[in-house]
């Protein structure tokens, strides 16, 4: 069994109807493919092969929520990866889309904001 470093992620919107078709299209592009349906909470789960390991992204909302510089970065398996859904981000309701573009020769990524300002990016690493 491969250790985890982070259990879940649980992210603060201002208003949760507002977010949810973003989320709803963005975590299942992120491999994050079962929607945990609990109440209050739009949450993801995502499992990993034979090594029973699961994550939780989960959204949920806080009306006095304020976004700050906090930015979560989520690991694409290749560049073609973060290509494809960079070109999907507009249509989901994306903001402040930057890239893709190599910020290094070995750093891949696109960066954007979720509907409620939230700070995000989809990486690929050559080389750590």
């Amino acid at each position: 069994m491969t250790k985890r470093l982070l259990d879940h992620i649980d992210l603060r919107v201002d208003d949760l109807e507002k977010c949810a078709p973003f989320y709803h299209g963005l975590l299942p592009l992120l491999g994050f493919t079962e929607d945990a349906k609990i109440d209050g909470w739009l949450q993801y789960v995502a499992t990993h092969g034979d090594d029973d390991i699961v994550e939780f992204f989960g959204v949920t909302e806080d009306p006095h929520h304020v976004p700050n510089g906090t930015r979560i970065a989520f690991r694409a398996a290749d560049k073609e990866t973060v290509d494809r859904i960079a070109s999907r981000l507009p249509a989901l309701g994306a903001l402040a889309i930057e890239g893709p573009d190599y910020e290094a020769d070995f750093y891949y990524a696109v960066y954007f904001n979720d509907p409620a300002g939230n700070r995000l990016e989809l990486c690929h690493r050559t080389k750590n």
